[in-house]
């Protein structure tokens, strides 16, 4: 199986002006590239050329370069799909009721999100999973990790706080990116993501 870098369902500009233009071309067209094209190399011609992405990253024996790779491929592949120009406002139905239950309110759930995304110490991403119990949990992980690696929950929206993602406009204020970046999220793929895992 080889993997191919996503296509966006929007223009690189289409996030302005809460995400700018430069940072996405770079980071979809240069950063996902080069961890499609790694993952790609590292598996060919072996026993793990077969696996779906997810089965990459639960079975990845050890190797480095599938759980960097794979999970830079996996991790953005969510990234995009769950924002859109359209995006922002709060979730409603299924995703909304679990989200008051669980967290309080939406407003609780996004502090709680955010204090992830801040204390996530260097590189890495932010996670609102369902858990193994079915319920939904925030937490973060280092580098290009997700819960999926760990069996600890299944991902619905993921923010990347690496560098990359927002140093060109944001320089260091990385809580400034993180509030930029609620008005882009598109609660309708997060909530059908929500379905699918629940």
């Amino acid at each position: 199986m080889t993997f191919e870098l996503p296509k966006l369902g929007y223009a690189y500009n289409a996030l302005e002006p809460h995400l700018d233009a430069l940072t996405m071309e770079i980071h979809h067209s240069k950063h996902h590239a080069g961890y499609t094209a790694k993952l790609n190399a590292a598996i060919e011609g072996t026993e793990m050329s077969g696996m779906s992405i997810e089965e990459l990253l639960t079975n990845h024996n050890g190797n480095a370069s599938v759980r960097n790779n794979g999970g830079g491929y996996w991790n953005h592949s969510l990234f995009w799909e769950t924002m859109s120009p359209n995006g922002g406002g709060e979730p409603s139905g299924e995703l909304g009721a679990a989200i008051d239950a669980t967290f309080g309110s939406f407003e609780k759930m996004k502090q709680d999100f955010a204090n992830a995304a801040m204390t996530r110490f260097g590189s890495g991403w932010a996670w609102l999973c369902v858990d193994n119990g079915g319920g939904l949990c925030i937490c973060s992980t280092p580098n290009q990790d997700n819960p999926l690696m760990e069996g600890s929950g299944n991902p619905i929206l993921g923010l990347d706080v690496w560098e990359h993602a927002y140093y060109k406009k944001f320089g260091p204020g990385r809580g400034d990116y993180i509030a930029a970046w609620w008005n882009v999220v598109d609660w309708r793929v997060v909530s059908e993501n929500y379905k699918n895992t629940a």
